[in-house]
């Protein structure tokens, strides 16, 4: 067939800082799903969308581009409203987990579509894939019985949904060009559209363990995804939220289930615990429903859904977690108060620990990770524990404790804790 333009007309007008017209983009997107378009002229144009930027009308006609390039997903055979949360990553974040089912407890169904670990953030379905048997992929009618039965299906996005996206992403990956908010933007909202909740919260994280280290650029990325979900008629709020300090007192997959289910059954750390309960307030509001789900977590029924949910997806809720055959205690070199955790350090050290994966389609570890036994604010003795850290390959200590250097401040003074508050900022 004659194509409609030349990819590299569309790539010089974007390198002279032009805007593409709405039919340049709707054939770029779609050319490169259909191969016409090669990865390194694909490439040429995301470096020149990372260093010039796009305009709003560019940034949600790429986003629409996107999502026709697969199908859309629509529950109207659901009773109740639906929204979701989607997370832009951090350490120890497993947020989602306790989540889903507390909404979902609440009269609001979720239907969550997640991702795996790259680096050192980790992934909502390698933390689930601990669990004995339980399963990531489902089909759209098993998506649909496991929201009817329980209100809640956390789950890996199908190959029919914004395949476009699926591509880009993994040309992003390897070319550099990862870290442009307009690619990161419709990335994120493209399959959260296509997924076809009613309302989106986005947790988006700040600070040294987060995607966007810096609050300004966590935010103008908050309010470039708000947009986008306005203009494509999906209720969305974003709050921009602290990872400075790892989430919690455990980074790893078996490790961040055992907390959530601490939570469930009403105990769990305290931040963990208010972030998931700001999270599922916002998200029964933006579904207009009045619940207070501080009630749902306290009187089990999220525990509940929990269970229901892991045994609709093959999973055993009552099989043990695994664990790593090797731990290694760090102990504080001083006695003080923590004033200062890099979360990053902690992230990394984990995904060395094996944790996380180096490349697409690694195997993790389940049982790998790092228990956090103090946190910034509290006091420590030399010689007290700090963290255990967790891993099936006793080899890896030695990398692992290698990152961990310098990750925490310990004052014998009483000097000021380094810490962003959890909620940064609020975006409507």
């Amino acid at each position: 067939m004659t194509e409609k333009f030349a990819a590299a007309e569309i790539i010089a007008a974007k390198r002279d800082k032009s805007e593409l017209s709405d039919p340049q983009i709707d054939w770029i997107v779609d050319a490169y799903t259909r191969g016409v378009v090669a990865d390194e002229q694909m490439s040429a144009l995301l470096m020149a969308i990372l260093l010039n930027g796009m305009s709003m009308r560019e940034i949600s006609r790429w986003t629409d581009a996107m999502i026709a390039s697969g199908e859309r997903m629509s529950w109207p055979q659901l009773k109740v409203p639906t929204a979701d949360k989607h997370s832009t990553g951090g350490v120890g974040d497993k947020i989602t987990l306790p989540l889903a089912p507390l909404v979902a407890a609440c009269g609001v169904a979720v239907p969550q579509l997640s991702g795996r670990g790259l680096g050192h953030t980790g992934g909502t379905l390698d933390k689930l894939e601990s669990i004995s048997g339980w399963r990531a992929s489902l089909s759209n009618q098993e998506m649909l019985n496991v929201l009817q039965e329980c209100g809640a299906v956390i789950c890996a996005a199908g190959s029919g949904l914004a395949p476009a996206d699926k591509k880009l992403y993994a040309l992003r990956d390897v070319t550099g060009t990862v870290p442009a908010i307009p690619l990161i933007a419709s990335s994120i909202m493209s399959k959260k559209i296509a997924e076809g909740t009613e309302s989106l919260v986005l947790d988006v994280k700040t600070g040294s363990g987060a995607f966007m280290s810096d609050p300004s650029q966590a935010e103008k990325l908050a309010k470039t995804m708000v947009e986008l979900g306005k203009r494509a008629g999906v209720n969305t709020r974003a709050l921009v939220t602290a990872m400075d300090v790892p989430l919690g007192l455990t980074v790893g997959n078996a490790l961040e289930v055992r907390e959530t289910l601490e939570v469930l059954a009403g105990g769990g750390p305290s931040d963990v615990v208010e972030l998931t309960l700001i999270l599922a307030r916002e998200m029964l509001s933006m579904a207009g429903v009045d619940s207070d789900p501080e009630v749902a977590l306290k009187s089990g029924s999220a525990m509940d859904r929990w269970r229901k949910m892991i045994i609709m997806q093959g999973g055993d809720p009552d099989a043990p977690l695994p664990t790593a055959r090797e731990r290694h205690i760090v102990n504080a070199e001083s006695t003080g108060t923590i004033i200062e955790m890099d979360a990053l350090k902690v992230g990394v050290a984990a995904w060395r620990l094996g944790a996380g994966r180096s490349r697409q389609g690694e195997k993790v570890q389940a049982g790998a990770g790092i228990e956090i036994h103090a946190k910034p604010g509290e006091k420590v003795r030399a010689g007290s524990p700090l963290f255990t850290l967790h891993t099936d390959e006793p080899a890896r200590f030695e990398l692992a404790l290698d990152a961990l250097v310098g990750a925490t401040e310990i004052s014998a003074s009483a000097e000021v804790v380094k810490r962003l508050p959890l909620v940064v900022a609020r975006i409507n």
